[in-house]
């Protein structure tokens, strides 16, 4: 009798036609969801097709360096911002209308980027489009988990794995090309003649439920400002803070302070509020907690290894973006072709069997990577990268279905947000973890080198001496230029290094997951699907 009270209070739920086998999935909704997909799609994408790119941006704006990074980090600030908001904002518009209104502002936005002249304009319009396009990927999640059948979920969840995974792994690629044989408004512009066809199959297509404009007098306007503080803050704190020196610079500890009250104005509202801005009390559910928790952590290997790559790549090896897509398209194929093989085994080993492989995988590639010498290639990258595009399709796929898998229906949109978020933050946690990393590690490394390449070394002198000799020869003061190459040389392994040691606490990260995956339930086969 409670369970029917309880059910009572929910709002009520329009239904839609079904197919009659209930396990047929209408042609019309598959279409309406594969649209979706690929706008959530461009939405990531538009991350790490621009990172690529930076150079090039900054050169066509004449920018400083410090200016331009605000081009990501505009971005990542509002999408991070608007990805657990889009929980309520579905509720309350319908899936149909916010992501119509998100697919044609993301549109827009992109045109406006591709037009800017200056660096001003170009973070304001990169800001709207983080903010706006961020409203499409927990839709496609939420959609996912609603409006199929379980038994399909061996179908639709390796589709959203490959897209979360595969859009800022092929990133750099894509922007590589684009800068390249085009130029770099290409990067923007390539997203309007999408976008245009994907706001109008969503419109049409689009009909899993129906607006509730009633929530509109009870949005929490005090949430929204304590959690837009709170993780607009964060995300600023974590992407400026490894290039500040943390708390050393004044704007740092500001935005530390912010983020502190903000993250206390934004819990006191959710637990307090009426209808809380975000609901949180999806973490009641362990598998969602743990879900939500590999989640984080595979945001620290996603886009902690599609940072390192290009970063080794560029600094150690001197290519350029286009070089860089083609070494790193590898573990994109990987992940294309993983993506039916995790679908079939998803129905017929246990997710967690299915997450040890995936995590193994990965641990393994980064093993692998640890042994990173200042000459590795194509070659040397390859088995890395096919381990890490495997592992991150055999994973991700079991860690969708268990952590939005055996939630009901009507926690599925907030919750959908609140588990994207984690992936975020996770990328923005694992940045900031690894740049620390580095710039420490290398400082370390080079003092050690240092100590063993200084006067009263036979062979650092030999060394010197036959440099300065060459450079002589070459009519160059070769004394000063020998110590000036020699600086470099050690430089550059202190940087081979200080990657190593960051390759071996991702190992360390990824095995500690695998024996993670004994506190997790296995999701039932027969939960409950919302059948509108």
């Amino acid at each position: 009798m409670s369970s029917v009270t309880a059910d009572s209070k929910l709002p009520a739920r329009p239904a839609a036609p079904t197919s009659g086998g209930g396990d047929t999935i209408p042609m019309r909704r598959m279409l309406a969801f594969m649209a979706m997909v690929f706008g959530m799609f461009m939405a990531i994408l538009d991350i790490q097709i621009v990172s690529a790119s930076l150079a090039e941006i900054q050169a066509g704006l004449s920018a400083s360096t410090d200016e331009i990074a605000w081009v990501q980090t505009a971005y990542l600030i509002a999408e991070v911002v608007m990805i657990p908001l889009s929980g309520f904002l579905a509720r309350m518009m319908s899936t149909r209308i916010l992501f119509t209104l998100a697919a044609a502002g993301f549109t827009l936005s992109s045109a406006l980027c591709a037009t800017a002249t200056n660096i001003d304009q170009m973070i304001f319009y990169r800001a709207i489009q983080g903010f706006i396009g961020g409203g499409m990927i927990p839709s496609v999640f939420a959609a996912a988990f609603t409006i199929f059948p379980p038994s399909k979920r061996a179908v639709v969840s390796p589709m959203i794995g490959l897209v979360a995974t595969l859009a800022p792994t092929i990133g750099p690629t894509v922007g590589g090309y684009l800068s390249h044989a085009l130029s770099w408004h290409w990067l923007f512009l390539v997203n309007v003649p999408f976008g245009i066809l994907v706001t109008l199959a969503v419109w049409n297509l689009v009909d899993f439920d129906k607006p509730e404009w009633s929530l509109f007098s009870k949005f929490d306007w005090f949430g929204l400002l304590g959690m837009a503080a709170f993780l607009g803050s964060l995300e600023y704190v974590l992407e400026e803070g490894p290039l500040d020196d943390w708390f050393e610079s004044k704007t740092i500890v500001v935005m530390s302070v912010i983020l502190v009250v903000g993250a206390g104005l934004f819990l006191y509202r959710a637990f307090t509020a009426k209808e809380p801005i975000v609901d949180l009390t999806a973490f009641t559910n362990r598998n969602f907690a743990f879900g939500s928790l590999f989640s984080f952590i595979m945001g620290v290997g996603l886009y902690g290894l599609t940072y390192l790559y290009p970063v080794y790549l560029g600094r150690i090896r001197g290519y350029d973006s286009l070089m860089i897509g083609e070494t790193m398209f590898v573990s994109g194929l990987a992940m294309f072709f993983t993506a039916p093989l995790s679908g079939k085994l998803s129905s017929k080993l246990d997710p967690r069997v299915m997450m040890a492989m995936g995590f193994s995988a990965f641990g393994l590639g980064t093993w692998l990577m640890s042994g990173l010498t200042h000459d590795w290639d194509f070659y040397e990258l390859l088995i890395p990268q096919l381990l890490r595009g495997f592992g991150l399709m055999m994973a991700m796929v079991p860690i969708n279905n268990i952590a939005l898998g055996t939630l009901p229906p009507q926690k599925m949109k907030g919750a959908s947000g609140l588990y994207n978020l984690t992936r975020n933050l996770g990328g923005a946690v694992g940045l900031a973890i690894i740049n620390t990393m580095i710039n420490d590690r290398t400082v370390l490394h080079y003092d050690r080198l240092a100590e063993r390449v200084r006067w009263g070394s036979q062979v650092a002198e030999d060394r010197l001496n036959d440099m300065a000799s060459s450079f002589n020869a070459a009519g160059l003061d070769g004394a000063n230029v020998a110590l000036k190459q020699m600086s470099g040389l050690i430089h550059r392994e202190a940087s081979v290094m200080a990657f190593s040691d960051v390759f071996v606490m991702l190992t360390g990260l990824f095995v500690a997951l695998c024996f993670l995956t004994i506190m997790i339930r296995r999701p039932s086969a027969n939960v409950k699907v919302d059948a509108h």
